[in-house]
């Protein structure tokens, strides 16, 4: 592959995001999307290019100095938000905040129930992350950043789930488990 497609491939949001964001872009409450552990922000973008308010957020300084230059290529700027998340005193996110989220590719469980919070009644929220069956595809082999089979859905079991799938996914082949659900309005 050259690199050129390479490059084409590290910016092109996550299919799971462009097969959802129109009705994301509907149906998402008033207020800011958050791009949790954003790395190059691509996907963010992808939905600051729609016209909503999005927050890149991640540990890496170096991640952010990229999404920022992306955003800038892409004629978007949203907010930069540098943050550890898997700090031990409380949770980073703020309670009823985000109208969205979204996380790809990163697993820490006890920040679950902070995502939950955070995100407003009717709030939504994009998650796609690898399953246990991925140390047979590469990276990331740790036990503590793969889902256990079910494990996603059985999260977010009592909110709307408007797309749920666990399998492998071509292009890179990845086991994964994605799922695109909305927070009641009671919770």
């Amino acid at each position: 592959m050259d690199n050129g497609h390479d490059d084409l491939k590290r910016h092109t949001p996550a299919l799971l995001l462009q097969e959802c964001a129109d009705f994301f872009c509907r149906n998402a409450p008033p207020g800011p999307i958050l791009d949790l552990a954003c790395g190059n922000g691509r996907n963010g973008i992808f939905l600051a290019k729609k016209g909503l308010p999005v927050i890149l957020c991640d540990v890496s300084e170096e991640a952010l100095a990229d999404a920022g230059m992306l955003a800038e290529k892409n004629g978007v700027a949203p907010l930069l938000w540098q943050v550890d998340l898997e700090k031990a005193e409380g949770s980073p996110l703020a309670v009823d905040e985000y109208a969205g989220m979204l996380v790809f590719s990163y697993l820490h469980r006890p920040l679950i129930p902070c995502i939950q919070k955070s995100l407003k009644k009717k709030g939504l929220l994009v998650y796609e992350t690898f399953t246990v069956d991925q140390s047979r595809y590469g990276k990331p082999h740790n036990p503590a950043f793969l889902l256990k089979h079910g494990e996603l859905q059985s999260w977010f079991s009592d909110w709307e789930i408007l797309y749920y799938d666990e399998g492998i996914k071509p292009d890179p082949e990845r086991a994964v488990a994605q799922i695109f659900c909305r927070k009641p309005e009671s919770g």
